[in-house]
């Protein structure tokens, strides 16, 4: 799977984070009216990385911040893979048109900008009672550590708790941190 291309020095910036909130989530976690701030406090801790064209951005494609940080990263020209667990149709399903149709008008301006990933299409099928997320993000980090020759700088948006399933923030972060990365966490309680 890999190429020439992603054997070049270069660092990863892996993202992870809330989605916008489903209209009647009974627990808000990144409620609609949050989406300007959260965008501000991405492209704030972007921009503070600095990365180039020489750089990788690791994300998937969910409404809120993963496309949040998809937008920001193009903005500085940073190249993007994007992770589904899904195909298209079921991850547009899944995770972003609940939101608003805004949302799948950007996803799709970033997946035409993006090099994607299907998990199916490139782990095979999901062993009975496997998580698809939990299995996109082990992937996405194994990605990260794989192209990130000069480290992976992780960036979340992340209420500090456990998510509605396996596989989420939480284990992303302990991971990095295991592995003596670099997390950039903007809690979404301060915003």
């Amino acid at each position: 799977m890999a190429s020439d291309s992603d054997s070049q020095s270069r660092r990863a910036l892996l993202f992870s984070g809330h989605m916008i909130d489903a209209p009647g989530r009974s627990r808000p976690r990144f409620p609609p009216a949050l989406e300007a701030a959260v965008d501000t406090a991405i492209r704030s801790v972007v921009d503070r990385l600095q990365p180039s064209g020489d750089d990788v951005a690791i994300c998937s494609g969910a409404c809120g911040g993963d496309l949040l940080f998809a937008e920001a990263v193009l903005d500085r020209g940073v190249p993007i893979r994007m992770y589904l667990p899904f195909d298209e149709a079921t991850f547009l399903d899944t995770s972003v048109n609940f939101a608003n149709a805004r949302w799948a008008e950007r996803f799709h301006v970033v997946a035409r900008k993006a090099q994607r990933f299907i998990a199916p299409d490139m782990l095979g099928r999901l062993h009975d009672g496997a998580d698809p997320f939990e299995r996109t993000n082990q992937w996405m980090l194994d990605e990260a550590l794989r192209l990130g020759s000069e480290g992976v700088s992780f960036v979340c948006v992340w209420n500090g708790e456990g998510g509605d399933g396996p596989g989420g923030t939480k284990h992303m972060i302990d991971t990095i941190r295991a592995r003596n990365g670099e997390v950039n966490w903007i809690d979404i309680r301060t915003l």
